[in-house]
């Protein structure tokens, strides 16, 4: 029997012991239904495709009340649009603290609010009170449909031996937009003014749906994109590991393609965590059939998401394999996310 992991998400084989077997009543019209590594469910309703997407509301005070909530609806967002439709509908239930204040509720949900009209997104239903032993940052849960033609939506199991691996903006995006925001001062002081100014704007790339939706306007299926994950815990590395893994498909994966953006080699180091094995909400993972990928790269730059084209899917008997200075080693799965465990620790010692 499979262990449970230290802190995070579940494993693979915990979720294929306990989840995957207990789904609940069987339906026909499942189209995309449970499976690690895959970010949206979806069924056929009326002819649609209609996706689905739940995730806490990740709400952290620290970041100050409007990044705290941008940050909130674009990581559940940022998950819908893996599925290549569209973002529609939000239900949210909100499960709030004690000592949440009107006037932060109200700062708060006016970005939730404004983010959503900006995605085009249009709140439906919800619930919304105050509870004792409710604490940030995680405030409830909130589930996220999108629609669109039973043509227009992408999954893994469209992803063929070939199809090129594309990732945007790089490892570590979150992580070290988390740490920018968090230890501003330290940041300055160990890097300077400059430095610290620029790694601050990292915070607002943590999302994908700009990415999401720019790549999929080239085409889908065996007209571009194939499949897409948001690199979330766990990193690049685990991104990359669960695409091909979703897809039945092994990967060769070239480390020195993978571009990086500026500040975050210093910021990782500082807090003593690898770029690629840490949480990266804002790094998209797609795979493109490879007539198409170069298209996808020109249309993302045109909006200015730095891409480059990593590796490509290959037979699953060839394995996941990264290549690295020339040499070729295995690609595994981190388990644990390095973020959670430096994170805490720094706020031990320099919020403590």
């Amino acid at each position: 029997m499979a262990e449970m992991p230290e802190i995070g998400k579940i494993s693979p084989e915990i979720f294929t012991e306990i989840i995957y077997p207990r789904l609940g009543a069987k339906s026909d019209k499942v189209i995309v239904g449970p499976q690690h590594g895959v970010d949206v469910g979806i069924v056929e309703i009326g002819g649609k495709a209609v996706s689905f997407t739940c995730d806490p509301v990740f709400i952290v005070p620290q970041y100050g009340w409007e990044r705290a909530a941008w940050f909130a609806i674009h990581i559940i967002a940022s998950d819908s649009v893996t599925s290549g439709l569209k973002p529609k509908f939000l239900s949210i239930d909100l499960n709030l603290p004690m000592e949440i204040t009107k006037d932060q509720l109200s700062i708060m949900w006016r970005v939730i609010h404004e983010q959503c009209e900006k995605m085009g997104i249009t709140v439906i239903t919800g619930h919304t009170a105050r509870y004792e032993g409710c604490h940030y940052p995680m405030v409830g849960g909130a589930t996220i449909t999108g629609v669109g033609e039973m043509d227009e939506y992408v999954t893994p199991r469209f992803a063929k031996a070939g199809d090129k691996i594309i990732i945007t903006k790089g490892p570590a995006i979150e992580a070290s937009g988390i740490f920018a925001t968090m230890f501003p001062k330290l940041i300055e002081e160990k890097f300077g003014k400059a430095f610290a100014q620029k790694a601050d704007k990292i915070f607002y790339k943590m999302s994908v749906v700009e990415d999401a939706l720019t790549a999929i306007s080239v085409g889908v299926r065996d007209n571009g994109v194939t499949s897409m994950h948001d690199a979330t815990e766990c990193g690049l590395w685990g991104a990359l590991f669960e695409v091909a893994r979703a897809a039945g498909l092994g990967a060769r994966i070239e480390k020195d393609k993978i571009m990086i953006e500026e500040c975050v080699p210093e910021i990782c180091k500082l807090f003593g965590i690898d770029p690629y094995a840490s949480i990266s909400e804002g790094s998209l993972v797609l795979s493109c059939r490879a007539h198409k990928a170069e298209q996808v790269i020109v249309a993302l730059k045109k909006k200015g998401i730095p891409a480059t084209i990593v590796g490509e899917l290959a037979d699953e008997k060839k394995g996941m394999k990264l290549i690295e200075g020339g040499k070729e080693k295995d690609l595994v799965h981190p388990i644990v996310d390095p973020f959670w465990r430096a994170f805490y620790d720094a706020n031990q010692k320099y919020k403590g």
